[in-house]
């Protein structure tokens, strides 16, 4: 089992959570580093401050050097494909091929309403997700791209520099969806994230996506799994706990733990949670 950091960009500060990155950058445990996507705090009041995702994600991956990096997962209604396929093609140059595309159909109807962004009601809501997956796929791949969808057109788009990685960096789905969103990972993706919940259902939600794997002709194997270990706001760091359920996750066959952490943050808090956790790495 690998494991990985997120940290929540809300009730922060830009040093605080710079230094948990750096500090996340020098253990050797922590393959990757993740933020999310939200531009109003989640689990504090709406009014409480809240990096936006991508442009913190762009400065981080600057501040760091080895750690691959993510938002987990990018709400594709907030931005046109287009533009967040040229945005990830940034990030991944300037982090020099360490960017993780993390992709998912977007829920918080309360930002969204509040900044005016449609959602759309959850079957077209999936039907947008699927032709933005498409748009962004062929846009850091092919070196012209045109689209006729239902909602997405794109006309001899170009997506130049391309990313560092080829075909394209990482694709990570979030979701737990079984007819759509599992769909759309065997589709496009090369990693899934269970959101968290229990082993069980964990392993029954890898069966789906075996069989929709089954059903499109793609190997489950191609698609490495993660799953978050949670510290809840305002929850003290156990890392034996944290190991604990990494533990039963890794007998599960979980391939990547990501702890998810949440202000105020303390560098320090790191080091006994990789030694915690190092028993079991691959």
């Amino acid at each position: 089992m690998r494991f990985a950091v997120k940290t929540a960009p809300e009730n922060t500060t830009w040093g605080d959570m710079l230094a948990m990155w750096r500090a996340a950058d020098e253990i050797e445990l922590f393959e990757s580093a993740w933020s999310f996507d939200h531009f109003e705090p989640i689990y504090g009041k709406r009014s409480d401050p809240c990096f936006e995702g991508w442009t913190t994600l762009a400065a981080l991956a600057q501040a760091t050097e080895r750690i691959r990096v993510g938002v987990l997962v990018t709400g594709t209604p907030y931005r046109h494909p287009a533009v967040l396929a040229n945005m990830a093609a940034a990030v991944d140059i300037v982090s020099g091929g360490r960017l993780e595309l993390g992709l998912g159909a977007g829920w918080n109807d309360i930002e969204a309403n509040a900044y005016g962004i449609d959602l759309l009601p959850i079957g077209p809501r999936m039907d947008l997700f699927d032709e933005a997956c498409d748009v962004i796929v062929g846009l850091l791949t092919e070196p012209e791209f045109s689209y006729q969808g239902t909602h997405f057109q794109l006309d001899g788009a170009h997506c130049e520099p391309k990313p560092v990685q080829r075909p394209h960096p990482p694709i990570c789905i979030g979701g737990s969806g079984e007819k759509r969103t599992l769909r759309t990972v065997a589709r496009v993706a090369q990693h899934w994230n269970y959101l968290g919940g229990t082993v069980e259902e964990f392993v029954r939600l890898r069966g789906v996506l075996g069989g929709h794997c089954a059903d499109l002709g793609r190997d489950p194997r191609e698609i490495m799994t993660s799953a978050h270990l949670w510290v809840y706001p305002g929850q003290a760091v156990d890392p034996g706990a944290l190991a604990a359920e990494a533990a039963r996750f890794a007998e599960a066959g979980l391939d990547l733990g990501i702890v998810y952490l949440h202000p105020p943050y303390d560098p320090a808090v790191l080091a006994p949670i990789a030694k915690a956790l190092a028993p079991l790495a691959d």
